[in-house]
């Protein structure tokens, strides 16, 4: 509720540490559920706020393991200099495109995350997919961006029984 983010944030402005739970499936959307937390006119100061003091923005998702057991997706949107220029201008949509380029900085997507669990084998692409922001965006850097697990990855897949639920393209072209 507004008087318990306000408190937090307050809480935060005075120098202590505030950590909070949101229910949010991503850091943007984290940040779209706080400002309309809030009545327009307050917003500015709100961006103001939250571009000085927010520190970090860790987001999570379980994921069905291929074992059975359930693998941690985990986003995080570290409050870096341009971040708060973001914060602080309401651009919340570039934010995303930031995060995936902030691998120095500790920052990753879930679809980076999910697509590290899927290249170590801890999750089926399918999965990955499923759970992903831009499923995608994470078939095309599976495919084609980056080091695959091997060359015959196609034939893993089908292996895993996950290749006729998928639009892959083909061998031949």
């Amino acid at each position: 509720d507004r008087e318990t983010m306000k408190s937090a944030i307050d809480f935060a402005d005075t120098g202590h540490l505030a950590l909070t739970t949101l229910h949010a499936v991503n850091s943007n959307q984290a940040m779209d559920r706080i400002m309309n937390m809030f009545p327009t006119d307050s917003r500015e100061q709100l961006l103001m706020d939250l571009s000085l003091n927010l520190r970090c923005v860790i987001s999570q998702r379980l994921v069905p393991e291929m074992q059975g057991k359930l693998a941690c997706a985990v986003e995080i949107m570290m409050n870096t200099p341009y971040i708060s220029e973001l914060l602080r201008e309401g651009n919340f949509n570039e934010i995303k495109e930031i995060m995936e380029k902030g691998d120095t900085t500790g920052m990753q997507t879930f679809d980076q995350s999910l697509y590290n669990l899927y290249k170590s084998d801890a999750i089926t692409i399918k999965n990955a997919l499923a759970y992903a922001d831009s499923s995608t965006n994470l078939e095309w850097k599976i495919n084609f961006g980056g080091d695959h697990k091997s060359e015959d990855t196609r034939h893993n897949l089908n292996k895993q029984g996950d290749l006729e639920d998928l639009s892959l393209p083909s061998e031949e072209g």
